[in-house]
């Protein structure tokens, strides 16, 4: 094949050909003219980028068969995994090149390429970078109808720039052996390879066809899509799950339904709750129904401010209740500040603010009770809830549940979220239910209702007693009588039969005042006539109308989260580590010692102080994550310095941290007892299950967590010295985190650390719980719990980091560690000696377990056994919750990813930045 490059005759027949860009354009001189009326192309190309066809997106049309290996720049184990997995893996790297400035000029391009790869004829395979990192082996083969056939090679991109614009030079070879060897290689890199994806041609088409839109030019329903296609989340190939998106468009069913939306949450731990309640957030405040309030405790603040702008980009606003101010992005310092009227003057439209400061009847509460808003949330409501009152049929309210009641009738919407709206008594969710009907009739009806009694209610709901008689059945359907968008006929009847409003939910007429015959008889027989299983008032209640239950194992079944096996050590039976007594690490007289002292040192404070019984939790939990934190807390509190503990700090209130004789006597006996041990045996087992086991953890990738920083910071300090060379990345909140090499750190941005983590340049992490949301670990196998909190909850948060889509193991580890005492149980030995039995072997490790250990089930172990046996029993019984969300876990509607009308990235930001007391619009969008 002659052309215009330096041509050798080869023996044995074929030519050697060179090519230069030097003295020749080799955009019109080499590919397209080789290509054209070729029957074959098979090529190994470099990444796979939207200008791949670029150059020859006509040649490729015409030819009969294209295959084409690219590099994906990813690890041969990403590759390996899960299709699931390698689709978020090779998306994210998309559209890390294909940013949304670069989408508007390159839509033409897209839909070229869209054309090309959904035409057929075209195939295309990545590999890992460990099999063909294509620094310079790029090389292709190309056939004809007539079995001619010529293999190149060359540095070139198929970039229309690297065959018109680079200095580039190209070798041709036409005899039988070069095109047999590049074939030859070809063929072994198609082998290794995986299909490029349908997520990524998807995405393609997308990019080719997407168009930005106004908000006012969507409908309600096309926002939340709009909106966070274009977020992080979708991006970087990962979405919100099918029953997160869900329960938005429940969220904009109940608006248009009933106008006010009141919905509890109560999605089992570990289904992600935050991230529904988020989007359900985001399109609020889009919509301009008004500033969004979320509360929450002080420990999820930050967790919370981290997942909305890692996942979602929305920006907001956390109250810092010891500084008065505002701190509006999780890595940077707050606002100057403003004293306690600034909390009514959020610079965000979302804004997030501790329930410690609600508990405690602060100023901030008072203020917040003069704002109406437009949506309020509240995570783990659970702690709202009263207690029988001897004297009164009510229940006495809690500061916080008070508050809901208060504030929810501000609100145009109010959502609560919780896995365990039955915390100790079915009275727990009435206190529930009963803040959602602050200022809404629909939900329980008038102050009249009968279901506003749990009493009353409980034994119909569960079918325990069958209702039979007309006159009972009316009172309970017309209180709250539901809209006509209910999916049983006879409520759009029966509203049509005592002509009542839209807009109202309660009906006053007697049954035996409806005329019309046609309805008396379809009532009867629709409410009265046993259908299947269940009555009716079991389907239709206010229970299952504003509850929302979604149970992880239906979602396991059916493949919507991985079932992934946990092995929990140490395990029984199995060898234990010599520094093992049992479930607990053998500790010394030291430990026994400071554990003591912390005791005596708040039976002392009791006699002064009300907060002494908050102190002892704050002050053994410290104790037993490890002897680093035990020893800091006593030092910090000896000197009068604050700890790093929001909820400490509202728990004491106007408290002063001032202490006296035997508390000073105590906390220095802490200080004496533990400063001279320089080691620690949860360091110990630490390193035996990174690096001394048969099968040593650390390869295969290890996270280790702690609740508190002193003890995070400590095993960073310990792992480097331990382990020279040995990356250790510090994952924590608020400019904390940051990495030791060999004993030096550097301070460095989460971000940072979670592309390391993913590209398999750090296997070691440290993190604190204010930090787990976001952080998906999937490339670490092994989990180590420096420390256990009281929260099965956060436990499960944790597990979650690494048992997700995408772990690239069968099964993954997970090690708790916990101090067992010499002469005395640890308040950790006596929780966990509990949870574990539960533990073992579960793939969802804390069903049947509530969000808290309340400190008053530990007092003693027979009253945690009785009450985790009373929780899990009722759990494990058919109630109300699930019967009308279990299998809804599918939207309606388009797939959110495939959204092509979007709303600009800064402009969603733009008008979420804007603070509460700003309005761009004169009125929010109709739904």
């Amino acid at each position: 094949m002659q052309g215009p490059g330096r041509t050798t005759g080869l023996v044995g027949g074929g030519n050697l050909q060179r090519f230069s860009s030097r003295t020749h354009r080799l955009s019109h001189v080499y590919l397209k003219d080789q290509l054209r009326g070729a029957s074959e192309y098979h090529r190994i190309a470099g990444y796979f980028r939207s200008s791949i066809f670029d150059l020859i997106n006509e040649e490729v049309e015409t030819i009969g068969k294209v295959r084409i290996v690219c590099n994906s720049d990813l690890d041969q184990l990403d590759i390996d995994a899960a299709q699931k997995a390698r689709e978020q893996l090779l998306k994210e790297k998309w559209n890390e090149v294909d940013d949304a400035v670069e989408s508007f000029f390159r839509r033409p391009r897209y839909k070229r390429l869209y054309e090309i790869l959904t035409r057929g004829n075209v195939e295309i395979r990545v590999v890992s970078r460990r099999d063909a990192p294509f620094v310079h082996g790029k090389a292709g083969v190309i056939r004809r109808p007539d079995g001619a056939a010529s293999a190149f090679m060359g540095s070139l991109n198929e970039t229309r720039e690297g065959w018109s614009s680079n200095y580039e030079m190209v070798w041709e070879d036409t005899s039988a052996d070069g095109v047999a060897w590049v074939e030859e290689e070809f063929e072994a890199l198609w082998e290794r390879g995986k299909p490029l994806p349908d997520a990524i041609v998807e995405e393609i088409g997308r990019s080719a066809r997407r168009v930005e839109v106004q908000l006012e030019e969507l409908k309600p329903e096309e926002i939340a899509p709009a909106a966070l296609v274009e977020a992080d989340i979708y991006r970087k190939g990962e979405e919100l799950m099918p029953w997160q998106r869900a329960f938005v468009g429940l969220f904009l069913e109940h608006r248009e339904t009933y106008g006010d939306v009141r919905l509890l949450l109560a999605d089992e731990v570990g289904v992600g709750k935050t991230l529904s309640l988020a989007g359900a957030a985001l399109v609020s405040a889009l919509l301009g129904d008004g500033p969004v309030l979320i509360l929450c405790p002080a420990t999820l603040t930050t967790q919370w401010q981290i997942e909305l702008k890692d996942k979602l980009n929305i920006p907001s606003a956390v109250w810092l209740s010891t500084e008065k101010a505002w701190r509006l992005d999780p890595d940077e310092i707050p606002m100057p500040s403003i004293g306690p009227e600034g909390v009514i003057k959020c610079p965000r439209q979302i804004a997030l603010v501790s329930t410690g400061l609600i508990v405690h009847n602060t100023e901030e509460r008072r203020l917040l009770m003069s704002k109406t808003f437009g949506m309020v949330i509240l995570d783990e409501a659970h702690r709202a809830r009263g207690k029988d009152d001897t004297d009164t049929d009510e229940r006495t309210p809690n500061n916080l549940l008070s508050f809901m009641h208060e504030i929810a009738k501000k609100a145009r919407h109010v959502l609560l979220g919780t896995a365990t709206p039955v915390q100790t008594d079915v009275e727990d969710l009435w206190d529930l239910l009963k803040v959602l009907g602050m200022g809404a009739e629909h939900v329980l009806g008038d102050a009249w209702s009968d279901w506003r009694s749990a009493q009353k209610s409980v034994p119909v709901i569960s079918g325990k007693r069958q209702v039979t008689e007309e006159r009972e059945a009316w009172g309970l359907f017309r209180n709250p009588l539901p809209a006509a968008a209910e999916a049983e006929v006879i409520f759009g009847h029966m509203r049509a039969a005592v002509a009542l409003p839209k807009n109202r939910f309660v009906s006053s007429v007697a049954f035996s005042d409806i005329d019309d015959q046609f309805y008396r008889d379809q009532f009867l027989d629709d409410v009265l006539t046993p259908r299947g299983s269940l009555g009716f008032f079991q389907r239709n209640n206010p229970v299952v109308r504003h509850v929302v239950l979604r149970k992880r194992s239906t979602l396991e079944e059916m493949g919507l989260i991985p079932r992934i096996p946990v092995d929990i050590h140490p395990l029984p039976g199995a060898h234990m580590p010599p520094m093992f007594d049992g479930l607990g690490l053998r500790t010394s007289s030291a430990f026994d010692a400071a554990y003591q002292a912390a005791e005596k040192f708040t039976r002392a404070l009791s006699k002064r102080k009300k907060s002494a019984g908050f102190m002892r939790s704050l002050m053994l939990q410290r104790l037993c994550s490890s002897y680093a934190s035990g020893l800091a807390t006593a030092e910090k509190l000896l000197s009068g310095r604050v700890l790093d503990d929001e909820e400490m700090q509202l728990e004491l209130g106007d408290e002063n941290l001032d202490f006296v004789g035997e508390e000073v006597r105590q906390l220095q006996a802490i200080i004496d007892v533990l400063s001279p041990h320089p080691t620690d045996p949860k360091l110990d087992a630490v390193l035996h299950y990174l690096l001394e086991r048969s099968d040593a953890w650390l390869p295969k990738g290890c996270i280790v967590f702690s609740q508190y920083f002193d003890t995070a910071k400590w095993v960073g300090e310990a792992l480097t010295q331990r382990i020279p060379g040995e990356p250790i990345a510090v994952y924590a909140g608020a400019g904390k985190s940051g990495m030791y090499i060999s004993g030096e750190w550097k301070s460095v941005e989460r971000e940072q650390i979670k592309r390391a983590v993913r590209e398999r340049t750090i296997r070691l992490v440290v993190a604190t719980d204010a930090a787990c949301e976001g952080l998906n670990l999937q490339t670490l196998g092994t989990l180590i719990n420096i420390d256990l909190p009281w929260n099965p909850s956060r436990l499960e948060q944790r597990i979650g980091r690494i048992k997700r889509f995408g772990q690239r193991r069968d099964r993954v580890d997970m090690l708790n560690l916990l101090y067992h005492g010499v002469t005395q149980q640890t308040v950790d030995e006596k929780v966990y000696a509990k949870l574990s039995e539960r533990m073992r072997n579960r793939f969802d490790i804390f069903g049947t377990l509530p969000d808290v250990i309340d400190d008053d089930w530990i007092e003693d172990e027979e009253e945690l056994e009785a009450r985790l046996r009373e929780y899990t029993e009722r759990r494990t019984r058919a109630n109300a919750f699930d019967l009308r969300y279990a299998g809804d876990v599918t939207p309606k509607g388009e797939r959110w990813e495939l959204c092509e009308k979007v709303l600009a990235r800064h402009d969603v930001k733009q008008r979420l930045s804007r603070g509460w007391g700003e309005r761009e619009r004169t009125g929010p969008i109709s739904a």
